[in-house]
């Protein structure tokens, strides 16, 4: 904190004697003509998960307000306060109130301030230095768990540069990473030496191709092993085949070595293969993923957003030793027309999970969900995962209901 608190004041200083100075009314106008914003998220999550006594009931509400001053010569500042609250007693294991006859939902209790940064930015660069979210491609390896009531956010040091139209740089080095767990989780705030290389090319008339090398260092928790280099390469795109049928493609390899002070000694790949389909508000999806395994040891994403990913049962938080293999069927379905039902959106998802080495079953999945956007300020969303467990885990059942409203 004592870092991010001197980075802010130097990027501060730098806007005070700049070439452009602020003047007291331009002061005053960075903060009266800024904007804010109110935010609740109320959750109730049901699990029943086979080994454990009993199921887990969470009914939490998130509150967030935010505030962003207004830009005066390029300069602005971003503040965000989070609070995750149970709504009733808690009977879940929120991982730090010790309830650990039930299973686990990741929701505890916290006050945060969740973002805090100073920002600079011009038609060629924006530079964030502070307390940040960041969401990183498909949020595959870099994100901010944003299906949690409290988000992983990052102190770092961040900047996207766009040196022509259709190409985007972005660097970012990570001191410390504050986890969905809070301050009263041992492992809630990891200190990093993590430096962070993405480079995307748009312009491509079919797809875009992305170039990237995540660096991460965890000084907390070496014995761990989740230090690690990625170097990978991703291409998406969609076309559009006449008669209203457009195509989507992507196309994703990286491989994953230890790094820095990693005891293990390993080479893992991660491949990713995917195509869709879409024609009158249904879309058909087809996917393939592999986490591979080498020496005994699995390719890893501890920085994700990893409820995205692998079934929303959550079984493949951390990639077993002997790897992951996840071919998985979408059906996605968007009510057309200006009905009561118009813009409900319908996804069903269907996971046959096997390992990398030895090809294992470890088990199936099938996930639904049910959204809509009641009016300008509430959303509405249903779903469920079930996994039917093989060779890994234990059968798994969840169910949520959330609504949302943003002021």
């Amino acid at each position: 904190m004592k870092k991010t608190s001197l980075l802010m004041a130097a990027l501060a200083s730098s806007a005070l004697n700049s070439s452009l100075p602020l003047h007291a009314e331009e002061l005053e106008d960075l903060f009266t003509k800024g904007d804010a914003g109110l935010e609740f998220r109320y959750r109730l999550e049901l699990v029943d998960q086979d080994g454990l006594a009993k199921n887990a009931t969470a009914s939490t509400l998130l509150t967030k307000i935010w505030y962003s001053t207004a830009n005066v010569h390029g300069f602005s500042g971003y503040l965000e306060a989070t609070n995750v609250t149970s709504v009733g007693k808690q009977h879940y294991n929120s991982a730090v109130n010790g309830n650990t006859a039930y299973p686990v939902v990741a929701d505890p209790e916290v006050t945060e301030l969740n973002q805090a940064y100073a920002q600079y930015k011009n038609d060629f660069a924006t530079v964030k230095v502070g307390r940040q979210g960041m969401n990183l491609d498909d949020q595959r390896f870099i994100g901010t768990v944003g299906w949690r009531q409290n988000d992983q956010t990052y102190d770092a040091a961040t900047a996207i540069l766009t040196p022509a139209k259709d190409l985007t740089a972005i660097y970012g080095y990570v001191w410390n990473v504050n986890r969905i767990f809070g301050k009263g989780h041992p492992l809630g705030d990891l200190g990093t030496n993590t430096h962070l290389f993405n480079v995307t090319y748009s312009g491509f008339s079919f797809g875009k191709l992305t170039a990237y090398s995540y660096l991460l260092k965890f000084n907390d928790i070496p014995a761990l092993g989740l230090s690690s280099a990625t170097h990978g390469v991703r291409f998406t795109g969609q076309t559009d085949v006449g008669g209203g049928v457009k195509v989507g493609y992507q196309a994703e390899y990286a491989r994953q070595t230890d790094h820095k002070d990693n005891p293990d000694d390993f080479a893992a790949d991660l491949w990713h293969l995917g195509a869709d389909v879409s024609i009158s508000g249904v879309k058909f999806g087809l996917d393939y993923e592999v986490l591979g395994s080498d020496s005994g040891v699995a390719f890893q994403t501890p920085l994700a957003t990893l409820h995205k990913f692998n079934g929303w049962a959550d079984k493949f938080l951390s990639t077993p030793r002997q790897g992951l293999q996840d071919i998985y069927a979408s059906l996605a379905y968007t009510v057309p027309g200006d009905g009561a039902l118009s813009d409900l959106k319908l996804l069903a998802v269907y996971h046959d999970f096997r390992s990398d080495v030895g090809h294992v079953s470890y088990g199936n999945e099938w996930n639904f969900q049910a959204s809509k956007k009641l009016n300008k300020y509430l959303n509405l969303v249903v779903k469920a995962a079930h996994y039917n467990a093989d060779a890994f885990a234990t059968d798994t059942t969840k169910f949520w209901i959330m609504l949302g409203a943003k002021f």
